[in-house]
């Protein structure tokens, strides 16, 4: 039991600084929400990789999406659709080592209709190469 709480007081400690842990990819990460918000698919689509992909689960714009063109396009529709609109974000957490990092945000687009998501981006070499966009309705 002793060693239990003496591995749980540096996890309990790194739980509660996680703020000041961010790094690069985090506020990337904060960024691009933010452009999405603005409807800015110049800012939205400026750090993505080689070969980038999106997958888009859930509403009109399902599907998997495999190139900047491709993936410009289906932002610029999602704009188009919502107008003017602001994010919410909830629950925004990274995970990092040194090959790459991911970011998941839970986040609420409202525009011109609310949409609820769980956005998942993962980064290598201060690039986006992977986002899931995953439409998360509430529970009814």
């Amino acid at each position: 039991m002793r060693k239990t709480v003496l591995m749980a007081l540096p996890l309990a400690f790194l739980m509660s600084t996680g703020a000041a842990l961010a790094g690069p990819a985090m506020d990337m990460a904060k960024t691009r929400i933010e452009a999405i918000a603005k409807g800015d698919v110049a800012t939205i689509t400026k750090d993505y990789g080689k070969d980038p992909s999106l997958a888009w689960i859930g509403g009109p714009l399902d599907g998997t999406y495999a190139s900047e063109k491709a993936i410009a396009e289906v932002w610029a529709k999602f704009s188009t659709a919502q107008g003017e609109q602001t994010a919410t974000v909830g629950e925004l957490w990274e995970a990092a080592n040194p090959k790459g990092a991911t970011v998941a945000a839970n986040v609420v687009f409202a525009g011109k209709n609310k949409v609820p998501v769980l956005y998942i981006m993962t980064y290598r070499d201060g690039k986006l190469v992977d986002e899931i966009w995953q439409v998360n309705p509430p529970a009814k």
